[in-house]
Parts: C-alpha cells; structure tokens; sequence
C-alpha cells in the first residue's frame, strides 16, 4: 500500500458510503454519505473528495451473490470503478464486499445506535468494513 489515504467506497442504487485510512493507512474511518444524483455528478463529488483528502487509491466494494458470482449491480459496479480509474490515474481495487452490510449492522448495533436512524451512515460504516478488509489483506505479505 502507498503511503496516504486510501478511499473506499460502498456504492449502491441511492447512495455511495465513503470511508478514508488515516495517512500511515492503520485505521479506517467514516468520511460521508454521498446521495446519488446521476454517474456524472457522483463521479464529480468523489473526485474533489479524492484531491481534498490527498487520496492515493481506491478501494471499490465489489457486490457478489453470495456464490462469488457476479451479480447485476456488480457489472455496474465494476463499470463505475473503472470511470474512477480513469478519471482519477489512480490504482482502483475492487473488493468482495459480500456481508460488509451485515457486519455493519452489527457494529452499530454494539454501539447502541437507533436502527431507525441508520439510512444516514450505514454505508459509510459499510465502506469502512471494506476498508478494513482490503487494508488488513494487505498486511497479510508483511506479517508473513
């Protein structure tokens, strides 16, 4: 992993959850929740989110049935990652995200948080899930 922040994104149909490493890339943590508007727009607001927070790569969270086969969204997905890569010159990393939702829910749940006012940051907290997953994969090489 290059030093500075890695973004990573939860991309869904209304909205996109955006989480950010710290620079030295130990921790991930919320950033925001982008309200979808068109492809254009979207890509637009993440990339002034990429050149305010000196983002050095992206992590794009892949969403695969729950077999490893690629759904429908996931073809979109993949198509928006690559608009990224090419707009941005940045490395862009798809991720399997099968089940970051899920564990989501159970962090906030541990934290105590409402499940009725969860729209909000659900898919930054699923971005950090994301986030934390691709960072500690990469730490795997190192340790071994």
């Amino acid at each position: 992993m290059a030093t500075g922040r890695v973004m990573a994104l939860d991309v869904g149909k209304v909205r996109v959850g955006i989480a950010l490493s710290d620079p030295l890339g130990y921790t991930a943590q919320p950033l925001l929740t982008l309200w979808r508007k068109s492809r254009g727009e979207d890509l637009r607001s993440i990339m002034r989110l990429i050149r305010k927070h000196e983002v050095v790569e992206l992590v794009v969270g892949n969403p695969l049935h729950m077999s490893g086969d690629l759904s429908p969204w996931a073809h979109k997905v993949q198509q928006f990652a690559e608009e990224l890569r090419e707009r941005s010159q940045l490395p862009v990393h798809l991720w399997d995200e099968r089940l970051s939702s899920v564990v989501a829910h159970e962090i906030l749940d541990e934290a105590g948080h409402d499940k009725r006012d969860r729209k909000q940051i659900i898919d930054q907290v699923a971005a950090v899930v994301i986030l934390r997953g691709w960072m500690e994969a990469q730490e795997l090489p190192r340790l071994l």
